[in-house]
């Protein structure tokens, strides 16, 4: 059985202060909860946050991460950086880093592959644009996506890997994808991985749900049988909130 897990992506939002009372009251409220619970502050705030989160069961995460090392790369951090400063995992793919950063499947692709060689576990993320989605072109951009994206990953190391649904137009709109509609992306995104990796791998693959994720939907939407979970936006900045919808993963 696949363990929910719930990921708090922070983007360009807090103070250094807010963010430690944000992951104080995070890491004292998830209690014996069952289900894997993260968060992902701004990179600049990372090592206040996981020193505020030590000893707590809630993970450390980055937002994002380049494809080398180190090197000549102005304003970059990389995905060593990241493990050194105590992160376990690191979004890739982000819907606005595609669309305000201009990066592409291969981009993201080569960063996974090295977050994996350094040991963090990659969040690829992928998803569709209304227009794309209006087109009937949802499954056309998904398998391109995700087989893309996921083109450096070698079977053995697809079990550290975690894949997020992330419909664009459900991205700070307000408006959620239907439960329907998530299973309906998730239920075909698995279905890619076994075509590529395998039916067992497939049932293992933890994928999470991106788009307006909150506490008055998230128990609908972790209901379904290929949702494993939330990457959440706005709500995650909301203590009360996110440890709601935590509980809803339970």
């Amino acid at each position: 059985m696949r363990r929910k897990f719930i990921v708090g992506n922070w983007k360009m939002n807090t103070s250094r202060a807010s963010a430690i009372e944000l992951a104080k009251v995070v890491a004292a409220g998830v209690g014996s909860s069952g289900a894997r619970v993260a968060v992902c502050p701004p990179a600049v705030y990372l090592e206040a946050v996981a020193a505020t989160l030590a000893g707590s069961r809630v993970e450390l995460g980055g937002q994002n991460a380049y494809f080398t090392n180190a090197g000549a790369f102005t304003g970059e951090h990389s995905p060593a950086m990241l493990k050194d400063i105590g992160c376990g995992l690191v979004i890739l793919g982000h819907s606005e880093r595609r669309q305000f950063f201009g990066e592409t499947d291969e981009f993201v692709a080569k960063k996974a592959k090295l977050a994996l060689e350094n040991g963090l576990e990659p969040i690829v993320c992928v998803g569709e644009t209304l227009q794309e989605r209006q087109a009937g072109k949802t499954f056309e951009v998904l398998r391109t996506q995700l087989l893309g994206s996921l083109q450096t990953i070698e079977a053995t190391h697809l079990p550290q890997v975690v894949i997020a649904y992330e419909p664009v137009w459900a991205i700070g709109t307000g408006v959620n994808a239907t439960p329907e509609q998530a299973q309906e992306a998730h239920a075909f995104l698995r279905g890619l991985i076994a075509e590529k990796y395998g039916l067992p791998l497939s049932k293992s693959l933890v994928i999470l749900y991106g788009g307006s994720v909150k506490a008055d939907n998230a128990a609908t939407l972790f209901g379904q049988p290929d949702v494993d979970g939330g990457l959440v936006g706005g709500a995650a900045l909301d203590a009360k909130g996110f440890l709601q919808i935590v509980a809803a993963g339970a």
